[in-house]
């Protein structure tokens, strides 16, 4: 019974040996080759995830550049159009400016034209003036120069009213029309701003004036 208990023994002995220090760990080719194939998985891994990262931080930078190529695009589109309508505008304004100065030039002429008498072109100029106030200044300046005609006349008085009272008709003719643009001047220097007048009426009183100055060559 002894006997045949030894070869068991050693049996197992052997077994345990071999199916240890016969193990794959202790085999250098076949470390080696597990250790190729795991470095090398490794770097392929390693490739393939930067390849991904490289190939986000490529989609990243070409979103961002054509982000930017639009806006930049815009804005020299939005520069091109307020440049031209800039452009439009002072081509506008410079055309309105000459337009301007052209009737001012043709204004003097005909004024020139119509009189050589300073006083009666600057009534004229009140008279075309885009403002309402001038016309009344037009007015003004035109009972101004009556009166002065009538000094001229040899008529005698404080003031013009006065020179007027002293006038008939045989001296001066249209002595009732001086009269009634006379009383309109004073209603301007009484009622002020009060007073309404239109550019339409303005010109009526001074073609009364102006039949008055050339009647006796006054302008």
């Amino acid at each position: 019974m002894e006997t045949s208990s030894f070869p068991q023994s050693g049996n197992q002995n052997s077994l345990i040996e071999g199916s240890f220090f016969d193990s794959n760990w202790f085999n250098p080719d076949y470390l080696f080759t597990q250790g190729y194939e795991f470095f090398k998985n490794l770097s392929n891994y390693t490739v393939s995830s930067s390849s991904g990262i490289i190939s986000i931080f490529n989609s990243l930078l070409f979103f961002f550049a054509f982000f930017f190529l639009v806006i930049i695009s815009y804005t020299i589109v939005r520069m091109l159009e307020i440049r031209k309508k800039e452009h439009a505008h002072l081509k506008h304004e410079i055309a309105e400016y000459a337009h301007q100065q052209k009737e001012r030039e043709k204004q003097a002429e005909q004024s020139a034209e119509v009189s050589k008498n300073p006083r009666w072109v600057q009534t004229l100029t009140y008279l075309f003036s885009q403002h309402s106030s001038d016309w009344k200044l037009a007015v003004i300046e035109a009972d101004s120069m009556l009166e002065s005609l009538m000094d001229d006349l040899g008529f005698k008085g404080d003031t013009l009213g006065e020179k007027l009272k002293s006038a008939t008709q045989e001296r001066f003719r249209n002595l009732t029309a001086a009269w009634e643009v006379h009383n309109i001047r004073n209603r301007i220097a009484h009622e002020g701003v009060a007073f309404e007048m239109t550019q339409r009426e303005a010109k009526r009183i001074i073609t009364i004036y102006e039949q008055i100055f050339r009647e006796f060559g006054y302008i």
